[in-house]
């Protein structure tokens, strides 16, 4: 049986378990905020209370939600939180990760990632560069979040061409939108590692007075060359600060809030780690974000229009990177985003939204080995949906339509006008059954990277070439999901088919241009299909504790029309976690089998197949009414295996961290 097959079985397999005993939703899969001192209770642990996916503008629960969407809160995202965000949620079924060292890897949504991705701070865009290169980070702090997000699949429609793929949305509270519930509340945490000498800890305050609230946090992590599977990784070191003020008026009908956020971190690239013995420096990299958003929303409740909610956002971003002690290229970026939306009140049983999208962004590169001109970058958006709900059936609609231009010095200036629409019906079949069917049709104007790119990129070791005729990229997905919940399970299995019209991938020629290898970006219609599958069984509750467990998988195959596969797919995988909580501990141990990727495309070389065995350990102590104490070890890759990504640039020179065990604290108040 191929690689495939099997995880399609494995796929199938959890779709069978659903039907012979009942369940609770994962795929919003945790806990939701709740007062600290019950956080941890074996209640606690297997409440299911709904989860609102901020990200929507129809404010929806996670189980309501006829398009995909994952949902990480509460002690599962204490559980998944890593130095970065795409490995925070790459335990999440149809979601992977990059990796260009410990500090750097963006999300992989169902085999999609980079341009196609977008990464939200509280709905807003990040305003990094992360997109135009791998080892570039992402500028948000995942240990700080309260809440993430996942929307898989073209969401377009809400957020512009640059997620075509799927949002991943961090929510952090920065800008109170309620009044807290006491005066003053906060949580703060201290951790380390013996795999990298890690020394990190955060904090977060959130103080209430009259209608006013205040929000303050931050966050330092430091660690040493981590340890790999076969001795130290070179150059792959990690240094990160971040920290944020923000604070709101909160009324009666609405609030209005601004927040101030600065972003620190400085990194090796193992993949050029230099030779200290003849004195030749690695190259590291180091970036500086300084960020300004306000938001508010107005609840109306009058006439046609029920809520209006917008935010502002400015990012002043600079990345450095260095060759030993010398400067090598210098990116700059300055973005101002802005987005209003109007909720419609119901009206002939169509609840709706419709609302406006702008984005400027300046970009430019310093140096030799500015390998991307620089750009200015212009959209505007206008996008609308409605809902309706009958018995037994629910419909979804909406439609967006973009005018985004690139106008690069020096070169002409393009400019595309994307156009998305997408219909989602849910079906109840009975008791605890739903139906899910989900079709999109999305277009993405190509980014700047893909358009303009002409020189030497030495982080990814190539001589990249653009594609400065580019045309739009149109993405038609159909999505079919089954739902099942019950006291007992709650399992999903879903299907999906995209057929990409002008897909633009970065393709390996063979050539060499400047001793690098030249890579160019190139169109051409590609189809992905894939399936994932989760299943959460809940095997005991009784006086010993209570037993939970865990199935999943998920698979990709995408290829090119014309034949040939698409460089740095995402392996199928399959995992089982098992989880006891009782009184005041929790514990866990899972294992995540990532099979072999030998469907590589022309000058790639495959991945060996590989098991990731974890486990976790915690302790709850209260002190108060209000204050706990978590003490927490967790264990990752306990059998040091040697594993390497087949979605990283660098997989055959830094495998990811062998054996690592993690240590620490968590004070909640």
């Amino acid at each position: 049986m191929n690689k495939t097959l099997l995880a399609l079985a494995i796929a199938a397999l959890l779709g069978a378990s659903a039907t012979s005993a009942p369940a609770a939703a994962t795929d919003a899969s945790a806990d939701p905020p709740v007062d600290s001192s019950a956080r941890n209770s074996p209640e606690q642990a297997h409440r299911l209370d709904e989860v609102e996916v901020t990200a929507l503008p129809i404010k929806q629960n996670a189980d309501e939600v006829i398009a995909p969407v994952s949902v990480l809160v509460g002690a599962a995202l204490d559980d998944a939180k890593a130095a970065t965000l795409g490995e925070t949620v790459a335990r999440l079924p149809g979601v992977q990760t990059t990796y260009f060292g410990p500090g750097v890897g963006r999300p992989v949504i169902r085999g999609l990632d980079g341009p196609r991705v977008g990464v939200l701070s509280n709905g807003a865009s990040s305003g990094d560069v992360s997109t135009v290169s791998q080892d570039h980070a992402v500028s948000i702090e995942p240990f700080l979040a309260d809440q993430i997000e996942v929307l898989k699949g073209p969401a377009t429609l809400l957020y512009g061409s640059g997620a075509i793929g799927g949002v991943v949305n961090v929510v952090d509270g920065r800008i109170p939108e309620k009044l807290p519930d006491r005066p003053i509340s906060g949580r703060a945490e201290l951790r380390g590692n013996d795999g990298a000498n890690e020394r990190s800890g955060m904090a977060r305050v959130d103080l209430g007075a009259g209608n006013f609230a205040l929000h303050a946090d931050g966050s330092y992590r430091d660690t040493d060359d981590y340890d790999g599977p076969d001795g130290k990784i070179a150059n792959s070191f990690l240094t990160t600060k971040s920290g944020s003020f923000g604070a709101s008026w909160i009324g009666d009908l609405g609030f209005i809030g601004l927040a101030v956020s600065r972003f620190l971190d400085h990194y090796g690239n193992p993949a050029e780690p230099g030779d200290p013995s003849a004195g030749e420096g690695g190259v590291t990299l180091k970036l500086a974000q300084t960020r300004h958003d306000l938001k508010g929303g107005l609840t109306l409740n009058t006439g046609a229009i029920e809520a209006v909610r917008f935010n502002l956002s400015h990012t002043d971003y600079t990345h450095t990177e260095f060759e030993g002690d010398e400067i090598g290229t210098v990116f700059l970026s300055q973005s101002n985003e802005g987005r209003v939306e109007l909720v419609q009140s119901e009206l002939g049983g169509w609840r709706g939204a419709f609302g406006l999208q702008f984005l400027r962004r300046e970009f430019q590169a310093i140096g030799e080995e500015a390998f991307v001109p620089q750009t200015l970058t212009r959209g505007y958006g206008l996008f609308a949906m409605e809902q309706r709900e009958w018995d037994r059936f629910k419909l979804d609609l909406g439609a967006r339509v973009d005018r985004q231009s690139s106008d690069p010095a020096d070169d002409v200036k393009r400019s595309f006008s994307p156009l998305s629409l997408s219909a989602g019906m849910g079906f109840k079949l009975a008791e605890g059954w739903h139906l899910n069917l989900n079709l999109d049709r999305a277009q993405r104007a190509p980014a700047e990277e893909e358009l303009f790119a002409n020189g030497p990129h030495v982080a990814t070791e190539s001589f990249e070439v653009g594609l400065p005729d580019a045309t739009k990229e149109t993405s038609n997905q159909a999505e079919l999901a089954l739902h099942y919940h019950s006291d007992i399970v709650d399992a999903k299995v879903a299907a999906y088919a995209n057929r990409f019209n002008d897909y633009i991938y970065l393709a390996d020629t063979g050539e060499i241009e400047d001793d690098l290898p030249l890579r160019q970006w190139s169109q051409a219609d590609a189809r992905f299909h894939g399936f994932e599958g989760e299943a959460l069984f809940k095997l005991s509750e009784g006086a010993g504790g209570h037993y939970d467990l865990r199935l999943w998988g998920d698979t990709v195959r995408a290829k090119l029309d014309a034949g040939g596969n698409l460089p740095r797919m995402a392996p199928a995988r399959a995992g089982v976690d098992l989880t006891w909580s009782a009184d005041a501990w929790r514990a866990s141990v899972g294992a995540a089998h990532y099979f072999g990727q030998d469907r590589i495309a022309a000058f790639e070389t495959p991945t060996d197949s590989f098991t990731l065995v974890n486990a976790h350990l915690s302790y709850t102590l209260d002190s108060g009414d209000t204050t706990s104490w978590e003490f927490f070890a967790d264990g990752n890759n306990l059998t040091n295996q040697t594993a390497r990504l087949s979605t990283s640039y660098i997989k055959d020179k830094a495998p990811l961290p062998g054996r690592v065990i993690a240590f620490g604290v968590r004070a909640f108040f």
